[in-house]
């Protein structure tokens, strides 16, 4: 298996109210892509309880079978299509950890 994590940071111009409404339509996005995409097995995004010292503003937090599932994962249609709706036009910054379990 393998993990797939990404941080984010939202565009400082956004207000707080339109970087909630941004940080659930990516958790909803992005969660409501398991059981569309062969290989994603869970997908966890935390968008509440940040602390002054964080900074990124939204934490990805997915499982998938195996990294040609992650391969595959990231050219999918409906990921693809939540990442350029949902994701790409509000953030600034993005990190990313891949690992094996």
């Amino acid at each position: 298996m393998v993990k797939h994590i990404i941080l984010w940071t939202l565009r400082p111009e956004l207000s707080e109210e339109e970087k909630q409404a941004v940080k659930q339509g990516i958790k909803q996005g992005l969660e409501g892509l398991v059981d569309k995409v062969p290989g994603l097995i869970d997908v966890k995004v935390h968008i509440e309880g940040r602390l002054a010292s964080s900074n990124a503003d939204v934490m990805l937090d997915s499982t998938l079978e195996s990294e040609a599932a992650l391969k595959a994962y990231a050219t999918h249609p409906e990921h693809v299509a939540v990442a350029n709706t949902k994701v790409r036009p509000y953030t600034v910054q993005r990190a990313c950890l891949d690992y094996e379990l």
